[in-house]
């Protein structure tokens, strides 16, 4: 059902939720390889064909990233530069940055799974069909028969920036309860992967908490990308609180040049000392990205930056959810990434190039490039 690349015409009034909100986000895209661990991408191994991750793995299952939160309807104009009311037209698209990056790791040809909820209309309908094409386990996908599956009408900037119109009222996603959460797929992960969008209202908010728990006793690695969105916060002060309430829980956290200043009240995101404070004495790895330039990585032993990718930019949604996948795809498969620096900045530079080039599409998941994309752009960036 390859719904995910119609356009469509909006000529009268859209009939939907009247309580909107208007927020960035982004998106990503899909397809199935056999995945994974990078155990170099030098030049000579770029140019070279040896790559430890193109050998099939034993198990999927021990590779297995399992993501927690949204998943929704993305409508991106079919022009860039315009307001949503001077847009001629929309492409709908997959899209919740959780769901992406399940995606991205499948298209990637890793393990994943969705863990969420949708309405039990014909969008969410949709996205459970577009999750299984993907190679996504839509096994912990539920469906609310009295809630809509969100809507989110995003507006493009001529430079690919956008921002998005979201429609939740409540939206399904919003519903999961605790009850419905399927405890064996998350305790069989390597990773569970969440944001904190899931943390803002009940009952999904206990859900998200009961979800992160179990993975922790099972001695799943717990991965947080805050994924900021201010105006689905009743206020900037319990976003910080509810972002922060469950950060020393985390192992892995991946944050934005703008939510180590929103996080820090204003401090300085390029001042080493500010990100500092942000790393808690559990945390394995903290990234921060930032976007062409790339990104910067921290440990208790080591600390440094991997260059990004220049690319014309058509849509940077779903790049960060891009570069998320394209890291977990590597860290499910090799956690010694963890401890050496090397095999870490050659699994960055990978993700860093998974980010460049969803923003050369429309769109998140529709965007989301294969494993093979992502190698043949490596090589010809150092050829």
């Amino acid at each position: 059902m390859a719904l995910h690349s119609t356009a469509f015409c909006f000529s009268g009034v859209v009939s939907l939720p009247r309580n909107s909100v208007c927020f960035s986000q982004r998106t990503v895209r899909a397809s199935a390889f056999s995945c994974p661990p990078l155990s170099s991408i030098s030049r000579s191994n770029v140019q070279g064909k040896a790559f430890a991750g193109d050998a099939l793995l034993d198990t999927k299952e021990s590779s297995l990233v399992v993501c927690f939160g949204e998943m929704l309807i993305d409508f991106v104009p079919t022009a860039s530069g315009l307001s949503l009311a001077e847009a001629p037209a929309f492409k709908k698209a997959a899209g919740g940055a959780p769901a992406n990056v399940a995606v991205g790791i499948a298209r990637l040809g890793g393990s994943s799974a969705f863990i969420g909820k949708v309405g039990e209309d014909e969008f969410g309908y949709m996205l459970a069909d577009i999750l299984k094409e993907n190679n996504v386990n839509s096994e912990g996908m539920r469906f609310d028969p009295g809630a809509r599956t969100a809507l989110a009408f995003v507006t493009l900037r001529s430079d690919g920036e956008r921002e998005f119109m979201f429609y939740r009222n409540p939206s399904a996603d919003m519903l999961l309860q605790e009850a419905e959460l399927d405890f064996d797929l998350i305790r069989k992960a390597k990773i569970l992967h969440y944001g904190s969008i899931s943390l803002i209202t009940e009952p999904c908010k206990s859900a998200h908490i009961a979800a992160a728990k179990a993975a922790k006793d099972a001695g799943v690695v717990l991965s947080y990308d805050p994924n900021l969105r201010l105006p689905l916060w009743p206020s900037a002060k319990s976003a910080r609180e509810g972002i922060l309430s469950i950060w020393e829980t985390a192992d892995v956290i991946k944050i934005s040049e703008e939510e180590i200043s929103f996080l820090t009240e204003g401090e300085d995101p390029y001042d080493e000392n500010v990100v500092r404070k942000l790393y808690h004495p559990n945390l394995k790895l903290l990234l921060v990205t930032e976007g062409p330039d790339g990104c910067r990585y921290y440990t208790k032993e080591f600390s440094g930056r991997v260059k990004g990718m220049k690319v014309d930019a058509v849509d940077t949604t779903g790049a960060g959810d891009a570069f998320v996948a394209g890291i977990l795809s590597q860290l499910a498969v090799d956690l010694s990434l963890l401890q050496e620096e090397g095999k870490l900045r050659d699994a960055l530079l990978f993700a860093n190039a998974c980010g460049a080039l969803t923003v050369t599409e429309r769109g998140a998941i529709p965007a989301l490039p294969t494993r093979e994309a992502v190698l043949n752009v490596m090589l010809k960036s150092v050829a």
